[in-house]
């Protein structure tokens, strides 16, 4: 459904909004005003959602009818919104319309056992995974311009629970250390790893089955205060919650 509705917005260029606009009755019969705000969302499909919403409450002139069809035919994520608020001024006779959208974290390539078939999609800090098709909108609007990292899942592993974890994970993670994650690969046996780039660098962190906040804080101990020392750590060895296994290159 996503796919075919961006096919349909691409057919339509001359559509363009801007991230707050006032709009009036889009028939002569209704005499409403319209007002958006589109806050971190692609103005394409935030405009789109808007328009439809303009056209349900003109045909419902109701707003619970039409909150109740948001919800019953899936509009807003549809749209890749996240949240929401309509409200109506009946003594301006006015329609108040706010959207935000969800920030992308990693991209992520879902792959089966064999490793013949893969699908790709968007981890959003909503937890959910998304159409990769939402950061190609965003990008070309440049309200997305830094790189995301890789998240590699196998599929039959994967689950809300996991998403949510990892999502946390990245969220949580000291900022300086985040913007050094190139990549993050769960095994088939639920093992994490995590590649960062420091110094343009390749260092691996093995955080293992369990325990990913804990040793994700002594990941960014351990990286913050070699890089005190100005050393690149080659491995980070986590898998055991009681030690810490440091191995560096030949070359250091």
């Amino acid at each position: 459904m996503i796919k075919t509705f961006f096919f349909f917005l691409l057919l339509i260029p001359s559509l363009s909004f801007a991230t707050k606009a006032d709009f009036k009755s889009l028939s002569k019969e209704n005499k409403y005003k319209y007002r958006t705000s589109f806050g971190t969302c692609p103005s394409r499909t935030a405009g789109s959602f808007a328009f439809q919403l303009m056209k349900i409450f003109e045909e419902e002139k109701s707003l619970k009818k039409l909150k109740e069809r948001i919800t019953k035919e899936k509009l807003d994520s549809k749209h890749y919104v996240s949240s929401y608020k309509v409200n109506f001024n009946p003594l301006k006779n006015s329609l108040f319309l706010s959207f935000e959208c969800p920030k992308p974290l990693m991209k992520v390539q879902l792959y089966k056992e064999n490793g013949l078939e893969s699908y790709e999609a968007i981890l959003v800090d909503t937890g959910e995974l998304i159409d990769p098709t939402y950061e190609v909108l965003l990008r070309s609007e440049k309200k997305l311009k830094k790189t995301l990292p890789f998240l590699a899942l196998p599929i039959q592993k994967m689950d809300k629970g996991v998403q949510l974890s990892l999502t946390s994970l990245i969220k949580n993670m000291d900022p300086i250390i985040s913007r050094s994650v190139s990549e993050m690969i769960l095994s088939e046996e639920k093992n994490l790893t995590i590649i960062l780039s420091l110094r343009n660098t390749p260092s691996s962190v093995f955080l293992g089955k369990d325990n990913w906040t804990e040793k994700v804080k002594k990941m960014e101990r351990v990286v913050k205060y070699l890089d005190k020392k100005r050393k690149i750590p080659a491995i980070i060895n986590l898998t055991n919650s009681k030690k810490v296994v440091v191995k560096f290159s030949d070359k250091f």
